[in-house]
């Protein structure tokens, strides 16, 4: 019964949110609702999958962004954990020592944008999980139980509207591109990470894993962010091949 009313009392903070916006209630507003709700300092949200290129969703400050965009192109971090094991990542102090040997790049480098505290909550229902709910705090911080049990609930409200999203997407309604627009969430994000994939599948003769690799290593050896690499990508500003290192071909674009 408290489980029910925690998640009706979730859901009425998310629609607020959404009223706010003036929109449908999306993963977006679960991140601002949880930011409002809990001691932490931002969130966000990517997607993730075993088998496709993952890559943020929503974020609701720079750090936040920040932190979804170096866990995706380090492939390490909390949200990586969480997406792997199943189950929650809680990390209180990003200072506790063994997390840089744990993991050797992210740590420190969650540090400098500002983090201090980060919570993985992975969004899934069954077998399916469709990414990874990010929480983060500038001091360092742990949730009690009740905290944790709401932040869990909002994960399980997140994992719902994704997945509505998604099978929006692949319905394919007649105003399909207007109810788009209106998941903010869902971003630009996925449409330019996934295409550059599926490019360099063709350009580097690899199977979409091994592209998805390349392409993170590229954007991390450059100090560049993952969307921007994958948008010179698709742009033709930008070609991998098998033998040589990346060329910019900035004449193509």
């Amino acid at each position: 019964m408290r489980s029910d009313s925690r998640s009706a009392r979730i859901q009425v903070l998310v629609a607020e949110q959404a009223a706010r916006r003036g929109a449908r209630p999306g993963v977006v507003d679960v991140c601002a609702a949880a930011v409002a709700a809990l001691p932490v300092g931002g969130a966000g949200i990517s997607a993730m999958s075993k088998t496709a290129a993952s890559h943020p969703l929503c974020s609701t400050d720079t750090i936040s962004e920040q932190l979804e965009e170096l866990q995706l192109t380090l492939g390490e971090g909390p949200c990586v954990d969480a997406f792997t094991q199943g189950s929650a990542v809680l990390t209180p102090d990003l200072l506790t020592g063994g997390l840089q040997d744990r993991w050797t790049v992210f740590a420190d480098a969650a540090l400098e944008t500002g983090a201090r505290a980060v919570f993985a909550l992975p969004l899934q229902i069954g077998a399916i999980s469709p990414g990874v709910l990010d929480l983060y705090a500038d001091v360092p911080t742990v949730l009690d139980a009740e905290e944790l049990a709401d932040a869990l609930a909002f994960a399980d409200l997140a994992t719902l509207l994704l997945l509505d999203a998604r099978i929006e997407e692949t319905g394919g309604p007649a105003d399909g591109a207007l109810a788009d627009r209106g998941f903010e969430d869902l971003g630009g994000y996925r449409a330019e990470i996934d295409q550059a994939t599926g490019i360099l599948t063709v350009q580097l003769e690899v199977g979409i894993d091994e592209a998805f690799v390349r392409l993170r290593a590229y954007a991390y050896t450059q100090g560049r962010r993952l969307a921007d690499v994958a948008a010179d990508v698709v742009a033709h500003r930008l070609r991998f091949s098998p033998d040589t290192e990346p060329k910019r071909t900035d004449d193509d674009a």
